[in-house]
């Protein structure tokens, strides 16, 4: 599968300045950029832009960001599941997972998050992949935010949504180990239906494989 990429962008103004988000932007112009200071949520900042440039080399990677003149304060990525996890299983090529998404607390409330997304999607080529986003409340900024789990679901849901992203059931443990979790999926309207059907084994494959050992498969 060749994993095309068209970049676009917007710009707009909030109350701290103009802002541009782009993308996807590719090593040699994210190096160019400055990496905001509190963007930690992952790792310490550093450590975390050189994995943003790590992302970008990757044939099916892909990073959108939002920044100032020159310095970066909030961003995107896309890329296949890591092998370890349970949505490699299958290596689905059409398989595409929302791994972070991150704004430096001065620019919430600035429709950066919701931007971000919208300019991911500008992307026609976004209409070839499955695109998953896990959802876990343990890596939700409560404190940060003052919201409640619920709250926050919410305003999480209308973020995603603004991609096209909505809640779909699985039977993921670590998923379904509490309430507020959730997978987030967008399928695009060139996605086959054999790799629907796959997506679907994958999204229940708790049930498949139990089904398969009742059965002696």
């Amino acid at each position: 599968m060749e994993h095309t990429k068209k970049h676009h962008s917007i710009s707009y103004s909030t109350k701290l300045g103009q802002i541009t988000i782009e993308g996807p932007i590719p090593r040699k112009e994210l190096e160019k950029y400055e990496f905001h200071s509190e963007l930690t949520a992952f790792r310490p900042a550093p450590r975390q832009f050189e994995a943003l440039l790590d992302i970008a080399e990757f044939p099916e990677g892909r990073i959108i960001v939002a920044r100032t003149e020159d310095t970066i304060i909030g961003y995107v990525t896309y890329l296949h599941p890591d092998p370890l996890e349970r949505w490699s299983t299958f290596n689905m090529e059409v398989l595409i997972e929302l791994g972070a998404i991150e704004i430096i607390p001065a620019y919430r409330g600035a429709r950066v998050a919701s931007n971000l997304l919208k300019v991911s999607m500008m992307d026609n080529y976004m209409e070839n992949y499955i695109i998953i986003s896990t959802e876990y409340y343990w890596h939700w900024d409560l404190e940060g935010t003052n919201l409640s789990i619920w709250e926050y679901r919410k305003v999480m849901e209308k973020m995603m949504a603004a991609g096209g992203l909505l809640p779909a059931p699985t039977d993921d443990q670590e998923i379904i180990s509490h309430p507020a979790n959730c997978l987030m999926v967008r399928t695009g309207k060139n996605v086959t239906q054999k790799s629907i059907e796959q997506f679907d084994v994958l999204r229940f494959l708790g049930r498949s494989k139990y089904r398969n050992m009742r059965e002696g498969l």
